[in-house]
């Protein structure tokens, strides 16, 4: 199967934009094309993990991107993904930046994407997700429209926040996107305290779900210990490190210039992300749970996230050049090295490289 992916469809999907291969491989996920490809990921070295009050069936997931407005959720967790975090959503729908705005680098696995959070709006993807037979933990990520200015940003998000909250597992919010203006300015000490502080009451007046922040892969290390310190004072659940890089590490100039602004990921996010990781389960003691995103191709990439401090691992570009068995096949290659590696449960291994 894998093969058949490398060899034949892939190199089909590669020929076309790389949006439009999008579309196509979704339309491919909701005609259940990829159903030969099924297959869960029980493997026991995962059957008791724990996060943020959720239980997961295994810590690989599907970051946010992907799947912006819930439609195919049901056969992603059949491919084997233990959570599923959907959007970025917004309050209104948009339809994000004019196109083409979607690019791949093959020969750096990776992609640059400045699409600007086009969704159908937070009222449109609460009521998909309401309908569907739940397969595994769906984490929803919510974003600033374009048209709000920062200044009546907090509205924006607990809007947001409370037309997704009953269909939410977890909810993460997103200020570290570099393709909304000005977004990352909210990462600020004095406004991510507002936004969090003011999330938090209005996630605890619906019934108190996880609540996550997303974070940028380009801050300084006062920057990210600052996060951590405001997520731990007001009770965030966790942070997912990280969003994409507006950085170009190992990009020739050239191709960089061609391919124009927007947020880079795959493999040359990897050292960002793991710095990010390290910074926060040090500062924090291991105390507030981390998930690793950024670089993961294999099963030693997920590793190496979790030895560096993440409870739990998404991917994204991965999946776009692994193709539908990758999944499983970086969960059960992850089972595989905690076992050569004497641990007896992914907890253990959690940080263990520091």
């Amino acid at each position: 199967m894998t093969l058949l992916w490398e060899k034949l469809a892939r190199p089909i999907m590669f020929t076309l934009d790389a949006e439009r291969a999008h579309e196509l491989g979704m339309a491919s996920l909701k005609a259940g094309l990829a159903r030969p490809f099924y297959k869960k990921c029980d493997d026991p070295q995962f059957s008791s993990i724990e996060r943020f009050g959720l239980k997961f069936s295994n810590p690989i997931g599907l970051a946010a991107g992907f799947d912006k407005n819930g439609e195919v959720v049901v056969p992603l967790a059949s491919l084997g993904f233990g959570f599923v975090e959907v959007g970025t959503v917004t309050f209104e729908p948009q339809p994000g930046n004019s196109k083409p705005r979607m690019f791949r680098l093959p020969e750096h696995y990776a992609l640059v994407n400045r699409l600007g959070f086009n969704n159908d709006g937070a009222k449109a993807v609460a009521a998909r997700l309401r309908s569907i037979d739940r397969k595994c933990v769906i984490g929803v990520n919510i974003g600033r429209n374009r048209s709000v200015p920062n200044e009546e940003a907090v509205e924006n998000y607990v809007a947001c926040l409370k037309e997704v909250h009953d269909v939410s597992d977890y909810i993460t919010v997103n200020v570290s996107s570099p393709n909304t203006p000005e977004l990352r300015e909210l990462q600020r000490e004095a406004s991510l305290s507002q936004l969090l502080e003011a999330l938090q009451a209005a996630n605890c007046a619906l019934g108190e779900k996880p609540l996550l922040v997303k974070v940028a892969p380009d801050l300084s290390t006062a920057e990210i210990e600052s996060i951590a310190d405001i997520s731990i004072s007001l009770g965030i659940s966790g942070v997912i490190a990280t969003n994409t890089t507006t950085a170009r590490p190992g990009i020739d100039d050239d191709l960089a210039k061609r391919i124009g602004n927007g947020g880079l990921s795959g493999k040359p996010l990897k050292e960002m992300s793991k710095r990010v990781v390290e910074t926060i389960y040090e500062r924090t003691g291991g105390k507030l749970p981390i998930i690793g995103v950024g670089g993961v191709f294999s099963a030693e990439d997920a590793f190496e996230s979790i030895a560096a401090g993440a409870s739990l691992v998404q991917v994204y570009t991965g999946f776009i050049y692994g193709g539908p068995t990758f999944p499983r096949e970086i969960c059960t290659g992850l089972a595989k090295i905690l076992r050569s590696r004497g641990f007896h449960s992914l907890d253990e291994a959690v940080g263990s490289g520091l």
